[in-house]
């Protein structure tokens, strides 16, 4: 069941990085940093590439009508949102979020990337980008800078300056910025006591990742459970976050959603694996698509979900043209989970709720549903 409403900051328009979800023929949404959220136009959207992910940025509403989400990008933003479509970005590999109390730290690190070939580690406080503190600043912000919008600086081999808070001391370094493919799906066969399976990370529902989720399910020995990571998820096509529920269901409903008041249906593929166990972790950097599945699942009574409430980010933009190629979203409607639920400004509560490191306990409940070998 939903919690209690939530308040949803906002991205900053026209920021050098995304946070939104778009419906023209498929949903997106998208965050990230040094990479970027991605869209495209006339029907193709924002789709969040997968490094660098971002959490909240600030909440300036009102001066764009009362749209939270809604935003204008210029050309080359867009341009970068048709690779991120792909999975490719230019960037340094670092993944972001936002602490409670304002302090920017890394949530994770792509392999080999700029980032991966450094000291830089999950955890690590960010303290500054080119000189320009993190604390305090949105995210979206923080992201840019590591992009290289705010200095035009956005391309392979140009230099970004980085100050971190490293195993308890402060780690200076320059990186280079690089064209990287996001790994938007990472499988791995795990074994805990008697717990076995395998662990899918997804960090972004670019083009391929139903694909690849089924694949990978496939591929999980017989009578081995399945941990679906989509903690730190901030989104991305909704097409293929329907692809990907349809590795775990047999069709049926997935979501609905309304534009402009009229209602429309999303549902999964028959033919999914309906009976093997299968826990989700989710957390607050779970947003948008990856709130679409977890809902979904969890409302389907298909899989356990495990973590902590989700971000609450479950509404629908256009995209329009603007004059000389910029992009402009508005908000039209909200979808809802398959019993109805509304995820918009209240997330998704997951069924164990956990502080801290939840894999552990996802991986025990697991074991109790049956997945071993």
């Amino acid at each position: 069941m939903s919690g209690p409403a939530r308040y949803v900051p906002r991205r900053r328009a026209r920021c050098g990085a995304a946070l939104t979800l778009v419906f023209a023929g498929v949903l997106v949404t998208g965050a990230a940093a040094g990479s970027w959220s991605a869209a495209g136009r006339h029907g193709v959207p924002p789709v969040p590439a997968a490094g660098e992910v971002l959490g909240a940025g600030t909440d300036d509403a009102g001066r764009h009508g009362g749209d939270r989400w809604g935003a204008v990008y210029s050309a080359e933003e867009y341009q970068g949102f048709q690779r991120a479509l792909d999975g490719a970005y230019v960037g340094v590999g670092l993944s972001l979020r936002s602490r409670g109390d304002g302090r920017i730290e890394v949530a994770d690190v792509q392999r080999g990337s700029p980032a991966g070939r450094s000291e830089i580690a999950a955890g690590d406080e960010l303290l500054s980008v080119d000189g320009a503190g993190a604390a305090g600043r949105p995210v979206t912000e923080v992201v840019s800078r590591l992009r290289g919008d705010y200095a035009g600086t956005a391309r392979a081999g140009t230099p970004v300056r980085l100050a971190l808070r490293h195993g308890g001391r402060t780690l200076r370094l320059t990186l280079r910025r690089e064209r990287l493919s996001a790994q938007s799906v990472v499988a791995d066969r795990f074994r805990a006591g008697r717990t076995a399976g395998t662990k899918i990370k997804v960090g972004a529902f670019t083009r391929g990742t139903g694909v690849r989720v089924r694949q990978a399910v496939r591929e999980t020995a017989p009578g081995e459970g399945v941990l679906l990571d989509l903690r730190g998820n901030s989104g991305g096509l909704v097409t293929e976050a329907v692809g990907t529920a349809s590795a775990f269901l047999d069709g049926g409903l997935v979501a609905t959603y309304d534009v402009h008041g009229r209602e429309r249906v999303l549902r999964a593929a028959p033919g999914g694996d309906t009976g093997r166990p299968l826990v989700v972790l989710v957390d607050g950097g779970t947003m948008s698509a990856g709130e679409l599945l977890a809902g979904a699942l969890q409302d389907r009574g298909r899989a356990v979900l495990v973590g902590s409430r989700t971000f609450g980010k479950g509404s629908v933009q256009m995209p329009r043209d603007l004059p000389g190629g910029a992009v402009a979203e508005q908000t039209v409607g909200r979808y809802r989970t398959p019993s109805g639920r509304p995820v918009d400004g209240r997330g998704i509560t997951p069924d164990l709720e956990v502080e801290g490191d939840a894999e552990p306990r996802a991986r025990a409940v697991l074991g109790g549903l049956g997945g071993g070998s």
